[in-house]
């Protein structure tokens, strides 16, 4: 093009970064990696790095989670843009502009640390704090994504096995909102909503309680939940 000089303008990098989530021992987790090079050397940060240049941002999310899950395929698993986090000075290197992303695992392996980290962890959400960069901000923006997406999706069904009972399917939704459900007002509710869970036919699964095994179900094909399921508020809970 005439008179465009690349040169003009400073150049920049781009990460791509991760807000991973799963659930472990009844909480939300997150999964963090202690960086092992400056800056922020020894501080817990999401885990990420530099798109390439032969790569999308999309390509470098998948293949930062695969290297920090240690799990050798990761194209079933939950992934969706957050936002752009573009704010000059948020990286003490350089200008970087970083995309993130959110995943949900619904049975997370072990933890493992990418090249760059010195060692990963799932983490409570709760103890998530004082994150390197600008990190706390998009992990918090991350959960109040997921927790939005929860009322108007099946997103919940994407922290389940794929097969899972009502009673895994709230439990999801009590962990994500941070609130109690009334069991049979939600059971009613997933089971009137169209598309959202299909019957395993002649499944069910021993809970450890009384009575009969509970049915199985798996995730079903609606792309988004009509009506809605609300999450409660501080007035009453509509769930």
């Amino acid at each position: 093009m005439d008179g465009y000089d690349k040169y003009a303008y400073e150049p920049f990098a781009v990460t791509a970064d991760l807000a991973v989530f799963t659930l472990r021992a009844g909480a939300l987790h997150v999964l963090l990696v202690e960086r092992g090079e400056e800056p922020y050397a020894g501080r817990w940060a999401l885990p990420g790095g530099f798109v390439r240049p032969d790569e999308s941002a999309e390509s470098a999310a998948r293949r930062e989670l695969g290297e920090e899950t240690g799990l050798t395929d990761v194209s079933g698993l939950h992934l969706e843009q957050l936002r752009t986090y573009s704010e000059p000075g948020r990286d003490p290197r350089m200008r970087v502009v970083s995309v993130a992303f959110a995943a949900l695992l619904p049975d997370a392996p072990e933890a493992h640390g990418g090249s760059d980290a010195a060692r990963a962890r799932w983490t409570p959400y709760d103890a998530a704090r004082q994150l390197a960069f600008d990190h706390d901000r998009i992990l918090a923006d991350a959960r109040g994504r997921v927790g939005a997406k929860l009322e108007y999706t099946g997103l919940a069904t994407a922290f389940c096995p794929p097969e899972f009972t009502l009673g895994e399917l709230q439990q999801v939704y009590e962990t994500v909102w941070g609130a109690e459900l009334d069991r049979p007002n939600f059971r009613r509710k997933v089971l009137a909503t169209p598309g959202f869970v299909e019957a395993v036919p002649g499944a069910a699964r021993l809970t450890g309680g009384r009575g009969k095994p509970a049915a199985l179900y798996r995730a079903g094909t609606a792309a988004a939940l009509h009506p809605p399921l609300l999450r409660p508020t501080p007035e009453g809970p509509p769930a």
